[in-house]
């Protein structure tokens, strides 16, 4: 590897490690075995490097989480989101490095829009594992609904278990409670069952 991949090591094992807001340029290059001027000749700041390390390790979690939903036999059911929610157990110090990295988004120069970019992605790579349950035919547009919706769920699940694992919603918890939101709501553009909504009155 050359430098500049290097430092993106450094920088990715620096995050799960140390976070993203406790980690120093000297801390990267004593992980990385490069210099304190590659940094800069490379990626402009340590900023700069540990948001590239960020988008990094990100897209190999998005990657890590695809082939989760991919290998279940139905992405949702039960044992697809335990699953997930095992990723997250192992994946605790990523998780919270994201956070810190979300809280700078606004500061550091090019990263809300990274982080933007990267979210655009992660939504269609979580819909696709459910193609085959929408057809071949899913327009652009309902993959980008379907793959939202997932990464709400995702996002939201994951901070629960940042925040308190013990009363997070287990995998078969989170999946019964989408089958009863989807029973609630009741087919697209039909109101839910036993609704006023569009019923007409006696004459």
């Amino acid at each position: 590897m050359g430098n500049r991949e290097d430092l993106l090591v450094g920088a990715k094992k620096c995050l799960y490690e140390r976070g993203y807001a406790r980690t120093t340029a000297r801390d990267i290059v004593a992980a990385s075995g490069a210099n304190l001027a590659s940094i800069g000749y490379h990626f402009g700041s340590k900023e700069a490097l540990l948001s590239a390390a960020v988008i990094e390790a990100f897209e190999e979690w998005g990657q890590e989480l695809r082939r989760i939903l991919e290998e279940a036999a139905d992405p949702t059911v039960d044992a697809a989101w335990e699953r997930v929610t095992e990723f997250f157990v192992t994946h605790r110090p990523l998780l919270l490095a994201s956070i810190e990295a979300f809280a700078q988004a606004d500061r550091v120069p090019g990263l809300r829009e990274q982080l933007a970019e990267m979210y655009e992605r992660a939504r269609m790579a979580l819909a696709a594992p459910l193609t085959p349950h929408l057809g071949d035919s899913a327009a652009d547009r309902t993959l980008w609904l379907v793959g939202s919706f997932h990464l709400a769920l995702v996002s939201g699940l994951g901070l629960q278990w940042l925040l308190d694992p013990e009363k997070a919603p287990t995998g078969e918890e989170l999946a019964q409670a989408m089958r009863i939101f989807v029973g609630a709501v009741g087919p697209a553009g039909a109101p839910p069952a036993g609704s006023p909504v569009g019923a007409g009155t006696a004459d």
